[in-house]
């Protein structure tokens, strides 16, 4: 079972302003990276469902947040399928994130009342995630899709959309400030976030280091150009 309920998760991501997207085989290197987010000042984190045996590594992740990283909140993307959906909400995954809307995934969620975002392209895509109760729609891939221009264009006539964009957001200021000026919810960092070493290998303080900044540079961002993070009730 979640520990957190979805209004919880909803409402950190938008006070976080930032979900790191990662995924690795080898859980060792998987917690670590957790850690480091953790330390870095993030509090949600979405491990992708993209390898093998990634329930195996999720639910060892999971025990380790629990124990370890009590105030983090674990969440599992790349999520295409109901069943997949149910398999990691009864192993407790705090939220669902989905590369697409699939109306049977966002049911299953519902009825668990756990978080769940689809990956929406169109402002008719994001309408019908609405209506079927999803309270933070993923705009993917973002870049691809029209950008922070995309963004901007769907809350003109519908200002009540909370949008997290994933894919093509980067960890440079300017970047980021583009999408929350936009008027983000949060946004979704994946591989940027990952620092190695000139040896190729991950550079866990490295990781630590750049979430710390992209954490003070949102704060920095909404004190120029302060956004209001939607209470939802629940």
């Amino acid at each position: 079972m979640a520990k957190f309920s979805r209004i919880e998760v909803i409402q950190k991501m938008g006070e976080i302003g930032m979900v790191p997207v990662f995924f690795h085989k080898d859980i060792e290197v998987a917690k670590q990276v957790l850690k480091a987010t953790y330390e870095g000042g993030c509090r949600v984190f979405e491990f992708t469902n993209r390898g093998d045996g990634a329930h195996v590594i999720f639910q060892a992740l999971l025990d380790y947040v629990r124990e370890e990283l009590p105030e983090m909140m674990l969440g599992i993307g790349s999520i295409v399928d109901p069943t997949t959906a149910s398999l990691y909400i009864q192993m407790g995954a705090d939220f669902i994130v989905c590369p697409f809307l699939n109306e049977e995934v966002i049911k299953i969620c519902n009825r668990r009342k756990v978080a769940v975002s689809p990956g929406c392209g169109s402002v008719s895509e994001i309408g019908r995630a609405e209506e079927l109760g999803v309270e933070l729609v993923k705009v993917f891939p973002a870049a691809q899709v029209g950008g922070p221009g995309f963004i901007k264009g769907v809350k003109a006539p519908c200002p009540w959309s909370t949008i997290m964009p994933t894919g093509g957001v980067t960890t440079e200021k300017e970047n980021i400030a583009s999408w929350l000026k936009a008027g983000a919810h949060c946004v979704g960092i994946g591989s940027n976030l990952i620092v190695k070493d000139a040896s190729g290998n991950i550079d866990f303080e490295g990781i630590k280091a750049l979430t710390t900044q992209v954490v003070n540079d949102i704060i920095d961002i909404r004190s120029v150009s302060p956004k209001e993070t939607p209470v939802l009730a629940n």
